[in-house]
């Protein structure tokens, strides 16, 4: 017999559970449109449960993955909206490092899908001066090496 979860312990499951499955659906080569929808409903659903049991950091994470999303699937606005709740997440709550450096990096993902090459520009130069500060050489370099893939050629 399987042990019965709390709520909070619940919800933390569903949370990873979805987190986890949106980054198969990400790097799955050939995504039906299908899997598109499901990957949209599951980020938010990671995100949802997050809210309930977890801390900004959480939230922030979460954001940055639905923009991510959006992105993914060339949605503007749905991943500028969750690009930018992300970097709120971060200053307003003081988090640095990796993930204020990818909160910028959702907002200049955005943009480029949008074609906006001034703006794009701004957030790419954010995110790589937000690297400077992200101590784990390896988050760091994986980090520029995603505001590599941030072009309009």
């Amino acid at each position: 017999m399987s042990e019965k979860l709390t709520v909070l312990e619940w919800h933390k499951q569903q949370a990873v559970t979805n987190f986890n499955a949106v980054w198969d659906l990400i790097e799955k080569a050939d995504r039906s449109w299908e899997d598109d929808l499901q990957m949209i409903h599951m980020a938010h659903a990671s995100r949802f449960h997050w809210g309930e049991i977890g801390t900004p950091l959480q939230f922030a994470r979460g954001e940055w993955q639905i923009s991510r999303v959006y992105a993914v699937l060339g949605m503007f606005e749905g991943a500028l909206f969750h690009g930018k709740n992300s970097l709120r997440l971060c200053l307003e709550n003081h988090i640095g490092d990796f993930d204020l450096a990818f909160a910028y990096e959702a907002i200049a993902r955005a943009y480029m899908i949008d074609q906006n090459i001034n703006s794009m520009m701004e957030y790419l130069q954010l995110a790589k001066k937000a690297a400077i500060h992200i101590g784990d050489p390896k988050e760091r370099d994986y980090l520029l090496s995603e505001l590599q893939t941030i072009s309009l050629d």
